[in-house]
């Protein structure tokens, strides 16, 4: 099909949720490239939002896929599930949690999260502790509890009256958090590094703070680690940046390294909360997701992905603050690992993201002053080099 035709097919039977979206359809893609509807390379520095952490088409990934949807891809929670224990024991050999539920997205997996909360605290005869404290700029989902979490007025305008008893606060004001805090707040969710809010990395003596507070009054802490999990920020999870282990964490995105899944991952006693009937999925974790996210994660582990990461980022974030200096416009460079975003002093965002796709990479905008770069976590010195003169030659309008 040509790219008219994919388009006018889009116009005329799906739901018109992402508007007009980038002239592109993709037929091919091989790490970091992507090959274009009219043969053009691009080269991906958006990992599908942050999903495809080892890149396109990597082969452990294609073989594990390949043989599981040979053999069986379905089953139903019913039964025991190989794949499904195996990516649980991996996780939790690789974490502080001690039990794993698989879900088929992030904000599924935050679904669960709010619900083993809220259930943990009923279970202790303690009915009243259902309150949800999460930050401002945050993002949690798409579901109906999932925005009411999300601290984001304009993705929950339209959905009023939303699901009750969650409220935000601003990030790295332990002041604010303390007055928000009170005998109703069963937990406190956030993003250690906020994603779709803009890049915004939680100050470390704040997580430590927010850790302390929640001991104090008997709070659980959850940590949304969809977007800043496995590898992005440099370590394996985002949260061995700050000193503290949350009690609760999600993760989704990269860990089926662009197949779906979500895991909600639990502390004792807190994992124990969900008992038989208490919650559920027809197909979370079922044996094709689980061994993609088995030979995802492994990779990440046994490959040192987290050290690439780490390292690159670090190159990534020093050439970007350089060309802040030739080129005053950019303000700001924000991250951890490859998770960067870069804030420009004029709503310019959506023109660079534009001028970036015409030169063959992939950035996205959030709002418009900030662009924001995913790679996949196998990106090399050269890849970035790539990138950085394509920006210098997209910035020198400006």
């Amino acid at each position: 099909m040509t790219l008219n035709e994919v388009i006018a097919l889009d116009k005329k039977y799906f739901m018109n949720t992402f508007g007009d979206r980038l002239p592109v359809f993709f037929t091919k893609g091989e790490g970091l490239k992507l090959w274009g509807d009219d043969g053009k390379i691009y080269y991906d520095f958006l990992a599908g939002i942050a999903v495809n952490a080892l890149g396109h088409s990597h082969p452990a990934l294609v073989n594990a896929i390949t043989e599981q949807a040979k053999n069986l891809i379905h089953c139903s929670n019913y039964y025991y599930i190989e794949s499904q224990a195996r990516l649980a024991q991996l996780i939790v050999e690789n974490s502080c949690c001690d039990k794993v539920f698989f879900a088929n997205s992030g904000a599924e997996a935050n679904e669960g999260a709010i619900k083993l909360a809220r259930l943990y605290f009923k279970k202790q005869g303690l009915d009243k502790k259902y309150e949800i404290i999460t930050l401002e700029r945050s993002f949690h989902g798409r579901t109906l509890a999932t925005i009411a979490a999300t601290g984001q007025e304009k993705y929950q305008k339209n959905y009023c009256p939303l699901t009750p008893k969650f409220l935000s606060v601003p990030m790295n004001d332990i002041e604010a958090l303390n007055h928000a805090v009170t005998e109703y707040t069963c937990a406190i969710m956030l993003e250690p590094i906020q994603g779709e809010g803009g890049v915004n990395p939680a100050n470390r003596e704040y997580i430590k703070q927010v850790r302390k507070l929640c001991d104090e009054k008997n709070i659980l802490l959850i940590f949304d680690e969809v977007q800043c999990g496995l590898g992005r920020t440099g370590k394996l999870l985002g949260y061995e940046h700050y000193g503290v282990e949350p009690d609760i964490f999600t993760l989704a995105k990269a860990l089926g390294g662009g197949f779906p899944i979500g895991a909600l991952c639990a502390k004792e006693p807190y994992a124990s909360a969900f008992e038989p009937g208490d919650h559920g999925s027809t197909f979370g974790g079922n044996p094709l997701a689980c061994s993609a996210g088995y030979a995802t994660l492994s990779t990440i582990i046994n490959d040192k992905l987290c050290e690439n990461s780490a390292s690159m980022g670090e190159y990534f974030m020093d050439v970007l603050n350089r060309l802040k200096e030739e080129f005053p416009i950019i303000i700001e460079v924000r991250g951890k690992g490859l998770m960067i975003g870069v804030e420009f002093s004029k709503p310019i965002a959506g023109d660079i993201k534009l001028k970036l796709f015409d030169s063959g990479y992939l950035v996205s905008n959030l709002g418009s002053n900030t662009i924001r770069m995913l790679p996949p976590l196998i990106i090399t010195k050269d890849d970035i080099d790539g990138f950085i003169n394509a920006l210098k030659k997209v910035l020198q309008p400006y």
